[in-house]
């Protein structure tokens, strides 16, 4: 006992002293261990709630075989983890990807990515509060007989605000809470995907495993429950598909985010940041084809998608399951709220202690008592409340600008949903650049998780990954396309440009990147500036 007690106080000493030599002294508390930090990251990542809001439209894309496409994103992504994993060992510090491109290349490029990135998290808090609404009032009306409407903008507004207070409250208490919600989230996790797929399985399956081969004839025109046009080509269909599981597999890199809070971070966050894609991916796949099986035996794609998806299937269920399967989704998606929060009020944090934000000073203040960045997390849910708000307008005819047509009763919450991402798969394309200029420069990654000679070919691999999906999910084709299912035509890159704009507006005007400039401190190796000498 005394041992480990020396152990972990050795690590938490090199921690400090590791963050000591990056120019930051220490002012988060180091309390999480390895589950911990993967539990934050894994329910971030989330299957269950991936699955059950992209399961609809996966099936009615792609047939049943769009549950093999669930092992491309998984494959593309643990390349990109191991870049990150390596990054993260050398660079062991709250912010993540900001931290590592603004050391990777320099203080602007750094900066674009942790806005892009920062943007991106506080849309998916706003995203995921908001969708679990309808499954809270199915659970109201079960049990009190409440009839709320789930559109209804009240009703929205009030469910939204109490799930984001309770959320910011126990952020705000202490990293060992969030680790906790997180490691309770995990296990909700498992019971809501292959605990389900058990259920499902004893209750029967209607298909053979032969099934999950076939497509159902749904890259047909005439077969497709969603009258969407392929031209009798699967592969193209597989395009828009596998953009369903491309939705679920990131997050992983949250772990990062937290590293400050985390015993032997440099050890244990590239391990949990794998961990977290790799056991996401099996629990994926396992529910994605047990909800499969559990089709309808005539008609099992069509019967399916008419019937709600999810809901439908699940609906085979005894009453008293409903109910016990209603509360997992709920605590799954609020367990994941919480824990995007925690990153992003990290990243938040991070950005705002090195002078990159309006009004830093206060961002960057860190509570004495719970030692969180209170003020960063408040500012987030401020935020992150507008952007609720903009879950409300929404046009009730076609409008047209250009070339550019905003589609009529799509809310414009919908249309920041695709930034949250896309804009992550920009930040993660910009942090695996940022790694490959580094290495040309001649960096050598001194942390405790390393590539060695794998390291260029495992970066242009994830490179090449992240810019080939990135296309796929921003492509403009029009709003007759089947594309559109998830891609609103031109609104998507519009959102980017947007963003970027904005992003640049403040860049050039308030200049962040020079106080960024002061904080590039690194004794393990020459800064940029250094290196110029």
């Amino acid at each position: 006992m005394a041992n480990e007690v020396g152990q972990e106080a050795a690590a938490l000493s090199e921690d400090d002293a590791r963050l000591a030599s990056l120019g930051y002294r220490p002012q988060l508390n180091r309390v999480l261990g390895l589950f911990a930090n993967f539990s934050v990251a894994f329910t971030y990542l989330s299957p269950m709630v991936g699955i059950y809001s992209l399961f609809l439209l996966g099936v009615g894309t792609g047939g049943p075989a769009y549950v093999w496409l669930t092992w491309l994103p998984v494959a593309g992504m643990v390349f990109v983890a191991m870049v990150f994993g390596e990054l993260a060992s050398h660079y062991p510090v709250a912010g993540a990807l900001y931290q590592y491109s603004k050391n990777s290349v320099g203080p602007g490029y750094g900066w674009f990515v942790g806005w892009f990135y920062g943007i991106a998290l506080l849309v998916t808090v706003a995203a995921v509060d908001t969708g679990v609404v309808s499954y809270v009032t199915a659970l109201l009306q079960n049990w009190f007989g409440w009839n709320l409407d789930p559109t209804n903008h009240l009703t929205i507004l009030v469910i939204t605000v109490i799930l984001l207070l309770i959320q910011t409250v126990l952020n705000i208490t202490g990293a060992r809470v969030m680790g906790r919600v997180a490691q309770f989230g995990v296990y909700v996790e498992i019971v809501g995907t292959i605990g389900i797929a058990i259920v499902l399985a004893i209750h029967g399956f209607h298909h053979s495993l032969g099934f999950l081969f076939t497509t159902q004839n749904v890259q047909h025109v005439a077969s497709n429950p969603l009258g969407l046009n392929f031209g009798g080509n699967w592969g193209s269909a597989a395009l828009i598909a596998v953009l369903a599981p491309v939705y679920i597999f990131y997050g992983f890199e949250s772990a990062g985010d937290i590293s400050e809070e985390t015993k032997d971070a440099g050890r244990q966050v590239p391990r949990a940041m794998r961990y977290a894609l790799l056991w996401g991916g099996v629990a994926s796949f396992i529910l994605t084809a047990a909800l499969l099986l559990a089709m309808p035996a005539t008609d099992p794609v069509g019967k399916t998608v008419k019937g709600g998806g999810v809901t439908y299937i699940l609906g085979q269920l005894p009453s008293g399951l409903q109910d016990l399967l209603l509360l997992l989704i709920i605590f799954a998606f609020f367990s994941c709220g919480t824990s995007v929060q925690g990153a992003g009020s990290r990243l938040a944090f991070s950005y705002a202690r090195d002078g990159a934000l309006p009004g830093s000073g206060w961002m960057s203040k860190v509570s004495p008592r719970f030692k969180t960045p209170v003020n960063a997390l408040l500012g987030g849910t401020i935020v992150t409340f507008l952007f609720v708000l903009l879950e409300f307008p929404s046009p009730t005819h076609n409008i047209t600008i250009g070339f550019i047509t905003y589609p009529a009763n799509t809310n414009v919450l919908v249309s920041l949903v695709s930034f949250g991402v896309s804009g992550i798969y920009l930040s993660f394309l910009m942090t695996v650049i940022a790694s490959l200029i580094a290495r040309a420069r001649g960096w050598r990654p001194e942390g405790r998780y390393k590539l060695g000679r794998w390291g260029w070919p495992v970066t242009i691999v994830a490179t090449v990954y992240l810019a080939l999906m990135l296309v796929n999910v921003v492509l403009p084709s029009g709003l007759s396309s089947p594309r559109a299912y998830f891609n609103i035509d031109w609104v998507t890159l519009l959102v980017m440009a947007i963003v970027a704009i904005v992003g640049a507006i403040y860049f050039f005007i308030g200049r962040p990147d020079r106080l960024v400039g002061r904080h590039l401190h690194d004794e393990l190796e020459p800064t940029g500036a250094e290196r110029g000498r």
